[in-house]
């Protein structure tokens, strides 16, 4: 891979925030969305040169140009989302790999195989369907002449938002000798996926590690606007609805915020609890760690990130700035933003962090593929020796 870039495909590719963490360093041959806003916010910070907005099930091989490197697919996630539905890989929406996937197969007939391929999801693969939707991938992959190992990185690493997301990473070689599971990026419930697998999988699974990411120094409240159009804060009457919407613990939380005298900010999300007489209601919680909670998309089973803002005696309210929700996803000053709020919280709570993208690319990805033979290499090729 000396002296060029490494190439990639990019499907399901909302704005762009894969592309945004693996950076100039890798050559964008394709990118691929169906959501003409998402799509359109792609065009705004990348160009269209190289974007094909469709469904995926309509793409060929032939649409595809070169041999690249990696495949990259964030796929969509309502239907395996512990907010979605729970239809798993038979939902309409997540249901779009298998999509991705006939493509790949397609490439793989056609003699132009990605030496790796990413997908990037929500945590619910692992146990949707009692993990059968995910033994249904590792199958795919494996079947399609991959090894294959998996990853769940929390965002919290490299900016203030609990994000945590699945990274399956399958490359096109023999399984490198067998290697202990890290609790740090393989909790238990990825252990127990695994530990279910048909002993013909597990033969190809690969237990893939990545070094401790530095502590970062970044905190919410540093990537909050100072100047906020007053029309987006909430009225009293929406502060003290969300105050009544919680417990007395999250209450009290806000309390001593309050009586600390300072200036604390915290977030707020809405969820269904059940209460000490069985029954479903609504809560709010709010945590004061200088950490987001997970972005989430307008339309999502938890309500678009809230902060509250407590100033000695005064409590206010608002949702986080479509501006805050980009610095949250890792993203520069320059991102351009779409003109319409919800369309951005939409982009971001379905997209991935930037940072971890690259952190993924640095460590792992990019010394996988250069330890590979070149894409289309022949096998006499002296790429395809060991180094």
């Amino acid at each position: 891979m000396e002296g060029r870039r490494p190439s990639w495909y990019e499907f399901f590719c909302g704005g762009g925030m894969a592309r945004a963490g693996l950076g100039s360093g890798w050559d964008c041959l394709f990118a691929n969305d169906i959501d003409p806003k998402k799509a359109a916010s792609y065009a705004a910070n990348w160009s269209d040169d190289r974007l094909r907005v469709s469904d995926v099930a309509d793409l060929a091989a032939d649409d595809l140009p070169g041999h690249a490197d990696l495949a990259w697919a964030s796929s969509p996630c309502q239907d395996l989302s512990l907010a979605g539905n729970g239809a798993g890989l038979n939902g309409q929406r997540s249901g779009a790999f298998w999509a991705f996937w006939r493509l790949m197969q397609a490439l793989i007939a056609d003699g132009r195989p990605p030496r790796a391929i990413v997908l990037e999801n929500v945590c619910g693969v692992i146990t949707s369907h009692k993990g059968r939707d995910f033994a249904a991938i590792i199958a795919a992959l494996v079947g399609g002449g991959y090894c294959a190992g998996a990853l769940v990185i929390d965002a919290k690493w490299f900016v203030p938002q609990s994000r945590p997301r699945l990274f399956l990473l399958a490359t096109r070689t023999e399984a490198p000798p067998a290697a202990d599971p890290d609790p740090l990026w393989h909790p238990p419930s990825l252990l127990g996926a695994v530990g279910n697998l048909a002993p013909c999988l597990k033969k190809r699974w690969v237990w893939w590690r990545l070094p401790v990411p530095a502590p970062h120094t970044m905190r919410l409240t540093d990537l909050l606007d100072e100047d906020v159009n007053p029309a987006r804060w909430h009225t009293s009457e929406y502060t003290k609805r969300l105050l009544s919407l919680m417990s007395p613990l999250h209450r009290g939380r806000v309390e001593a915020a309050v009586r600390s005298g300072g200036r604390t900010v915290g977030c707020v999300y809405r969820r269904t609890r059940v209460d000490e007489q069985g029954d479903h209601v609504q809560r709010a919680e709010i945590r004061f760690d200088d950490v987001a909670g997970c972005l989430r998309t307008p339309a999502g089973g938890s309500s678009r990130q809230t902060i509250m803002v407590v100033e000695g005696s005064t409590v206010r309210s608002r949702l986080l700035t479509p501006r805050e929700c980009a610095r949250l996803m890792g993203l520069p000053e320059t991102y351009q933003l779409p003109a319409n709020d919800n369309h951005a919280y939409h982009l971001f709570g379905d997209g991935v962090v930037a940072p971890a993208v690259g952190y993924l690319a640095e460590k792992l990805l990019e010394p996988i593929i250069r330890s590979l033979p070149a894409a289309g290499a022949r096998r006499d090729s002296p790429e395809f020796l060991p180094r």
